[in-house]
């Protein structure tokens, strides 16, 4: 742990001293309402509401409306509410529910005393199940739902329960307009479908991956209280954007000791034949025990756990099925909470968990061990909590902290070399030649201070609950990274190509890649005429005028083609790493291991205002983001933007059944650390583009220290959100909504590459007073800066049914439709967007339906339990297929299909296809999981056995099917490249107490 973080720790200990600012929802609230027979309020009937899973308790008494509000409650559903009155028989309602963020309604009615006055047992719970003063949309996915349910064992796959979240094979799923879809192709070699745009929370310590947007951190299931996952409307205190916010609640102790040991275990015995890949000899365990109870009733409690998941792997060759490697993968997850409640009005809570985990190398048969890698995952993480409450006032005050290591490191040390060919079926090997070719070691940390301040007031117009908050964060990325054999990665040829010229390799049907693109020969040319222009002139002019050309032929004049530079040929393996021809590489120059950081400052005020049936949200969020280059100087401030939500809800019956409401919310996406390393790396590694001529390298492009900056006009990428909605609850814990979400996305970020783009492109010119420059600076490629024309258009329409826990079943269903349209997918990242006009969000052929996008999504789950003792959950998840558009591979990347080449601004180009860009749906699937769970009692302790199908009916559907329009040699266009995964069994036990 860090020591300034331990420092700041210690003195929000001793001296209870924090900033004002902002805290999150990880508390409900009750809103009860209590009547006599008649109808009429009863004022002053004392309410006492507590759970055996919390320390916090609240008790109070009904105003002159028999109304009471109980706020700061954690969630459980297992809450007792007991209700008297002078003159009334009391009453005790169990298993009430209380979720986190949300404030639901109860009217209870006293009887008057008669000659009995024994306390009354309410049975069923009066709970409405509809939040009637919130626009919040999402869903709590509580214990009853997870441990009833077939489903991964970790917060990520609950994930997929939620209504609207898309498929995704790595646990960070798209939401709503969350992008979900990347050019950039994965270790598989396909586009990747994960979500760079959530917000996730444990016990509200921010774990986002501050360089991907995606998860940075793991914790044992077996600990999760709730997990409540946001989609939209949601007031200022919140972050948000495009995608979805998850926040997990850890259980707390108790005033008896329980605790639970478990084991499940799965092997390739217990999977069915892959029909598509052949799969691995494999066995995986996943152990666990937790421990909670009192150190002193009622004032002190502790919980922990402690989970080991081990993997292994026997790694075979697909195509001989000769033995590669075995792969071990061990995660150690550990957590520890104490909360103390030190009076009625304050509790202190403190909370640690770590997630380390070992990957020896790769599961894939088609990665070869030349090419494997170790890694490293993981790190520590802290929070402290203090919150004090007055009648009418809460304070909470935090201090957290995450550590995320993503390191790896290269199985092979040598060179390594990616070997194209020309003709002929190379094999695996001789195109991946060398070792992985890098060693990185890297931490993704971040430290937050903040606080909430609420208030309740209750005037002649109503009441309020006023919230003010702010939080300061520091985010940090350090990273050691280095190339390894000779400081160099190569892109060669085959031997057997030998002599094959620039025009040939932008020819196509080269198996393998070539990194030189059509868009780097000006720079080349460039580097030539700086570094040796008689040299190089006497190589490449042939028709004698001084310079090296890079024009098309002209038919109409019939003048000669003057693209002098595609005659470069290659033919020179002098120094190359393999039996192979130099043709490109990068060239790590220097060296330096770099720390770059993020520091944000936010604020919020909001008020939510109830009168008579309506509630109105207000309020508004600002937040500031300053970015630090390596070696510790400010490069860029993002100033305060400021986030107006403003919300209504009207509650239809008056009693908390149901309700209309409509949301206005801004949401702004702070630009990542990726691209603050981007802009700030003044002290890093330099690498060095290059291509062979003639019996040398030419360095035509260095990347590095000093080689981008950050434009001073850059906006912050924000997204407008306009949500309808009705929602109703009705039956015995059952509620249903509709929800209608419009959504735009601009100001999307993108890196420019200013040589090209600030002159000679005509209508798509953008000259340096576009990106607040008076010129070009002296040394700078490129900048990050508003991608101009970026935009992104969302609509959808959401059904959801919820049936709680009650008579012996519960059900979560849903439908979403999502219709998404844009000229851009960027978020975030250093795409090709800025790189080359013809991807420019304003060139034609750009705007369509959005790859990534599934435009229908139906879930169901749920389970009926039987008086024996047996339980039987269900998943049913179906989608209409993902939406993708005809590709070409460039440099890694699947790019849309362009039409004909023509001459523009004085360079060859070619516009993208019009029936490219998001064309394409995958065929639609659905799939079936199942679980059987029995449970026992024993002397006080409960045995549970547990048998979990995946993908009952073994349909081994394609999920993503190949977009290069040629092909990859091995899938052609359209053919699935991934499937759901075969019929699976996965067998655990628990035993508890």
């Amino acid at each position: 742990m860090k020591n300034k973080f331990k420092r700041g720790l210690l003195a929000v200990t001793i001296g209870m001293t924090a900033y004002c600012g902002s805290a999150f929802a990880d508390t409900g609230a009750l809103r009860i309402t209590v009547t006599d027979a008649s109808g009429n309020p009863v004022s002053g009937a004392e309410v006492d509401v507590h759970t055996p899973e919390s320390l916090t308790t609240k008790t109070g008494v009904t105003d002159e409306n028999g109304e009471i509000r109980l706020i700061g409650l954690d969630p459980s559903a297992k809450y007792e509410v007991e209700v008297s009155g002078e003159g009334y028989q009391p009453i005790k309602n169990k298993n009430v529910l209380v979720v986190s963020g949300q404030s639901f309604a109860l009217n209870y009615e006293l009887n008057a005393i008669g000659d009995s006055i024994e306390e009354v047992q309410v049975t069923g719970q009066r709970v409405q199940m509809v939040d009637s003063t919130s626009t919040i949309v999402g869903q709590d996915i509580t214990l009853d739902l997870t441990e009833s349910l077939p489903t991964g064992r970790d917060y990520q796959s609950y994930l997929q329960l939620a209504p609207g979240t898309k498929p995704s094979s790595g646990g960070n799923p798209s939401s709503k307009s969350g992008v979900n879809y990347s050019d950039a192709v994965d270790s598989k070699g396909r586009t990747s479908g994960s979500s760079t745009d959530n917000f996730y929370y444990i016990d509200n310590i921010n774990v986002t991956d501050n360089v991907t947007g995606t998860f940075g951190a793991n914790v044992n299931s077996e600990i999760i209280q709730e997990q409540h996952v946001l989609t939209g409307g949601m007031p200022a205190e919140y972050e948000g954007g495009a995608g979805l916010v998850s926040r997990v609640v850890t259980k707390s102790g108790s005033n008896e000791f329980h605790g639970s040991v478990n084991y499940y275990t799965q092997n390739d015995g217990l999977v069915a034949d892959n029909k598509h890949v052949d799969g691995n000899s494999f066995s995986t365990f996943d152990s666990a025990f937790t421990l909670g109870g009192p150190i002193i009733r009622d004032k002190l409690w502790f919980f922990t756990s402690y989970q080991v998941k081990e993997r292994e792997d026997d790694v075979f060759d697909a195509d001989s099925g000769n033995f590669m490697r075995k792969v071990n993968r061990e995660e150690e997850l550990g957590f520890a909470k104490l909360t103390w409640q030190a009076t009625e009005n304050d509790k202190l809570v403190a909370t640690y968990f770590n997630d380390p985990t070992d990957i020896s190398g790769s599961r894939q048969s088609d990665t070869l061990n030349n090419r494997d890698r170790a890694q490293s995952l993981g790190g520590d993480n802290y929070k402290l909590e203090y919150s004090h409450s007055w009648d009418n006032m809460l304070l909470t005050l935090e201090a957290a902290s995450h550590e995320g290591e993503i390191s790896s490191l290269a199985a092979d040390k040598s060179t390594r070399n990616d070997v194209a060919y020309l003709g002929g079926d190379p094999s695996k090997s001789d195109l991946d030649r060398g070792g992985y070719g890098s060693d990185s070691i890297q931490f993704r940390n971040r430290d937050t201070w903040a606080a909430t301040f609420e208030y309740f007031l209750d005037t002649n117009w109503g009441s309020h609950e006023i919230k003010v908050g702010y939080s300061n964060t520091e985010n940090e990325r350090m990273r050691d990274f280095s190339y390894t054999g000779d400081g160099a990665q190569y892109s060669s040829i085959a031997m057997a190509n030998s002599g094959a010229s620039l025009e040939d390799l932008t020819g196509g049907g080269w198996t393998g890649s070539v990194e030189i693109v059509e868009d780097d020969y000006e720079r080349i040319i460039s580097a030539m005429m700086d570094a040796n222009p008689d040299y190089y002139l006497e190589l490449f002019d042939s028709n004698n005028n001084g310079t090296i050309d890079n024009i098309d032929k002209d038919e109409e004049a019939n003048i000669e083609k003057y693209k002098e530079l595609e005659a470069l040929a290659f033919s020179s393996s002098a120094g190359n790493p393999g039996d192979s021809v130099n043709v490109y590489r990068i060239n790590m120059a220097s060296t330096e291991p770099f720390t770059v950081k993020t520091k944000g400052n936010a604020f919020f005020i909001q008020d939510s205002w109830n009168y008579d049936k309506w509630t109105i949200n207000a309020g508004v969020r600002a937040e500031e983001w300053e970015h630090f280059a390596s070696d510790g100087s400010s490069i860029f401030t993002f100033d305060y933007e400021f986030a107006p939500r403003f919300g209504v809800t009207y509650d239809i019956g008056g009693d908390g059944s149901s309700k209309v409401w409509g949301f206005y919310g801004r949401y702004y996406d702070p630009v990542r650390t990726d691209m603050t390393s981007f802009a700030g790396t003044v002290t890093g590694y330099v690498l060095d583009e290059q291509v062979f001529v003639g019996d040398h390298w030419l360095t035509y492009r260095t990347r590095g220290p000093g080689d981008a900056l950050i434009a001073p006009a850059t906006k912050t990428p924000y997204t407008d959100e306009i949500l309808l909605g009705y929602s109703m609850s009705f039956g015995d814990n059952m509620s249903a909504e509709v929800t209608y979400t419009d959504r735009v996305t601009e100001d999307i970020m993108e890196d420019y590459d200013l040589g090209l783009y600030t002159e000679g492109l005509g209508d798509f010119t953008l000259p340096p007073e576009y990106f607040g420059l008076d010129e070009v600076p002296e040394g700078y490629n490129y900048t990050i800066g508003t991608l101009k024309g970026g935009k992104r258009e969302y609509k959808g329409l959401e059904f959801t049914f919820r049936k709680r826990r009650s008579d012996n079943w519960q059900m979560l269903a849903s439908y979403t439709y999502n219709k998404a349209k844009g000229n851009t997918n960027s978020d975030g990242n250093a795409d090709f967007q800025g790189d080359v006009v013809w991807l420019d969000p304003r060139a034609p052929g750009m705007w369509g339906d959005q790859p990534g996008n599934i435009e229908h999504l139906f879930k169901a789950a749920g389970s009926y339990f039987f008086n024996n003792g047996i339980e039987v959950g269900l998943v049913y998840n179906w989608n209409s297929g993902l939406r993708y558009s005809n590709t070409w591979s460039v440099a890694g990347r699947h790019l849309p299909d362009r039409g004909e080449q023509f001459e523009y601004g004085g360079v060859s180009t070619a516009w993208v296809d019009e029936n490219s860009v998001g064309s394409n749906v995958a065929d639609s699937y659905g799939t079936l999981d199942a679980r059987v769970k029995y449970t026992y009692q024993i002397a006080g302790y409960e045995a549970e056995f547990f048998l979990d199908i995946f993908n009952v009916f073994d349909d081994q559907a394609g999920i993503r099917e190949q977009d290069l329009t040629d092909g990859d040699g091995v899938y052609d266009f359209g053919q699935a490249v991934e499937w759901v995964e075969p019929r699976r069994f996965y067998l655990g036990t628990r035993m508890s107490f």
